[in-house]
């Protein structure tokens, strides 16, 4: 199936009075906002919006700075992509939404968490990033997660063709295979746009614990305070932390469910769509 398919009836637009936030949007009702992770956009969510949308108002968005939502003048990613969701619900008149945040959607969700707790509802953290573990708490393999994500992030900003780009998004994915032409050709459009390319730059390399991120990093400690109910959403194949990294996560959050999804690694909701909706929803209508 293709994206135009996965997305059809659902709705793209603009967003926002601060900033101009790219929506793909589906149904009505309370809202969820879905968040993808660095270098992506809105598209991640492709396969679940309109399924979403049948109990919620889903809302799969661009951050600022990368697809084509506004790209300001790079500073305080965190704070920023955290103004952005409250600038997002202000302008529609919701107090709160629900919240799924993939990777570092998934600090973003924990930032809103313990920083703007009054708006947010639920929230989903898939494979997120952002943490500081204690020392020995969990079990990373930063040859096949954060250094070689970082490799070929910057190989692909810095020269984005079909192989960087596909490089690129292979790393998410349990099979090489799930990369399909029209996926690759998307990123290849957004990483070619000039002003999108010199913006992703810059949040390249502001990551992966380099530049400005590390001072926004969460200690683990702080994951207590998270007051926010909250499903952790996790993979058997997730590149760097595995399951006993989600499983911590969940250990540290008071309440929180735990999910691992079988045959999938840093994109489970593109991977395993029907199992990740399945699981989603039930937990937001408290069934999980």
């Amino acid at each position: 199936m293709t994206l135009w398919l996965d997305l059809l009836g659902a709705k793209t637009y603009y967003l926002g009075d601060e900033f101009q936030t790219r929506v793909i949007e589906s149904g009505e009702g309370e809202p969820l906002v879905l968040i993808h992770g660095v270098g992506g956009h809105a598209e991640a969510y492709a396969k679940n919006v309109r399924r979403l949308g049948e109990r919620y108002r889903a809302m799969a968005i661009d951050l600022v700075w990368h697809g084509l939502s506004s790209k300001p003048p790079f500073a305080e990613p965190l704070p920023t992509y955290a103004r952005q969701f409250v600038d997002l619900l202000d302008s529609q008149g919701y107090g709160r939404a629900h919240v799924e945040g993939e990777s570092l959607g998934g600090w973003v969700a924990i930032w809103l968490a313990l920083h703007h707790p009054e708006r947010v509802g639920k929230i989903v953290l898939n494979t997120a990033a952002g943490i500081r573990w204690q020392e020995s708490a969990v079990h990373e393999r930063p040859d096949e997660g954060r250094n070689l994500l970082r490799e070929r992030s910057l190989a692909a900003i810095a020269d984005p063709n079909e192989e960087t780009i596909r490089k690129r998004m292979e790393w998410l994915m349990a099979s090489p295979e799930r990369v399909t032409d029209e996926l690759v050709q998307l990123r290849l459009a957004m990483y070619r746009d000039p002003e999108t390319k010199e913006s992703l730059r810059n949040v390249f390399e502001n990551s992966f614990g380099g530049g400005v991120s590390p001072q926004y990093v969460i200690p683990e400690e702080r994951l207590a305070d998270i007051q926010a109910e909250t499903l952790v959403l996790w993979s058997d194949k997730n590149p760097g932390h595995g399951p006993d990294t989600g499983e911590r996560l969940a250990s540290l959050i008071t309440g929180a469910k735990y999910h691992c999804v079988v045959d999938a690694a840093h994109w489970p909701q593109w991977e395993q769509p029907e199992e990740h909706d399945r699981v989603v929803l039930a937990f937001l209508e408290g069934v999980l």
